[in-house]
C-alpha cells in the first residue's frame, strides 16, 4: 500500500509541483518586510515577570483584521454557535479584531494578549470589551473568577516557547465540559515535501521575524499535546487552500466534565 502511494505521488509530482508553485507563490521575503522592520530594532533587556517576554514586545500596526479572517474566522464563528457558547475568551487576541467580531454576534467576550501594542489597539477599537495584558505564562486567575464556555487561540501556539502553558491556561479558565478551539499553521508530510521542493522554507519560517513561528505542528503532535493535557479531541478542520496543503488546521478539544478526569 505504501509503495503504491509513493508511486502515485511520484507520477503526479510534476503536476503537483506546478500547482504548488502557484499556491505558495504569495509569501516572499519582501512581503515579510513589515515584520522584519519592526523586529530589527534593538530591545532593552527584560527585567519583569513572565509577561515581560519577547511576545510582550510584539508590535501591531492597526486594529484591522488579520489575513486569517477569510479562512479561519468563518469556522471559528460557526463552531462557537455549534457548541452553544455564551462566554468566550480569546487567548492571544492580538489587536482584538476577532473579539469584536464575536461580540457583534452576541457573545460575551474577553481578550488576553501579552503585547502592549495589541492591548492598546484592542481597547481603543472596542472600549466596551475587557482586554487583559497577560500571556499564557502568567496566572490565569488575573482574568477573574468566572469560567468560560469556549476558549479560542488562533495562530498563537506556533509562537510559543512553552506551548503546554497555553493549554494549561485555557483549561483553568474553561468550565467543566468547556471547549478549546485552537488553530495553527498546518504541517504534514505532503505539505512539508512541497515546501522543500518549491524552495519555500525560508519564506515560510522567516527566521528574521522576531516573535515569529518557532514551532511547527502536525495533526499528530497537536493531538498529542491536547490529549496529554487531559482534553478529549472532538474535531479536526483543515482551513485554507486544498486538502493536505491547508494553510492552517483547527482542532476542537473538550475539557473533562468532572474534576480529576
Amino acid at each position: 500500500m505504501r509503495r503504491t502511494l509513493q508511486q502515485a505521488l511520484f507520477c503526479s509530482l510534476p503536476a503537483l509541483l506546478w500547482s504548488s508553485v502557484r499556491l505558495f507563490s504569495g509569501p516572499t521575503l519582501k512581503s515579510y518586510s513589515r515584520h522584519i522592520r519592526r523586529s530589527s530594532q534593538a530591545l532593552p533587556p527584560q527585567t519583569g515577570g513572565a509577561t515581560r517576554d519577547y511576545l510582550a514586545e510584539y508590535r501591531y500596526d492597526s486594529a484591522e483584521a488579520a489575513h486569517t479572517e477569510k479562512y479561519l474566522w468563518p469556522d471559528v464563528v460557526s463552531l462557537c454557535a455549534e457548541l452553544g457558547a455564551r462566554r468566550v475568551i480569546d487567548i492571544g487576541c492580538g489587536n482584538g479584531a476577532l473579539c469584536r467580531e464575536l461580540a457583534s454576534r452576541g457573545y460575551e467576550v474577553v481578550g488576553c494578549e501579552p503585547s502592549a501594542d495589541g492591548v492598546r489597539l484592542a481597547r481603543s477599537a472596542a472600549p466596551e470589551l475587557v482586554f487583559h495584558q497577560i500571556g499564557v505564562d502568567d496566572d490565569p486567575s488575573q482574568v477573574g473568577d468566572e469560567s468560560f464556555d469556549v476558549a479560542i487561540a488562533t495562530e498563537v501556539i506556533e509562537h510559543l516557547v512553552r506551548p503546554r502553558n497555553l493549554v494549561r491556561f485555557a483549561k483553568e479558565l474553561l468550565r467543566p465540559g468547556g471547549h478549546l478551539i485552537i488553530s495553527t499553521p498546518y504541517h504534514g508530510y505532503l505539505k512539508n515535501l512541497v515546501l522543500a521542493l518549491t524552495n519555500k522554507w525560508d519564506t515560510h519560517l522567516m527566521p528574521l521575524w522576531d516573535g515569529g513561528h518557532i514551532k511547527l505542528w502536525s495533526r499528530k503532535t497537536l493531538s498529542q499535546l491536547l490529549k496529554e493535557s487531559g482534553f478529549r479531541l472532538v474535531r479536526f478542520i483543515g482551513a485554507g487552500r486544498i486538502p493536505l496543503l491547508w494553510k492552517s488546521m483547527i482542532m476542537v478539544a473538550q475539557k473533562p466534565e468532572e474534576l480529576g478526569q
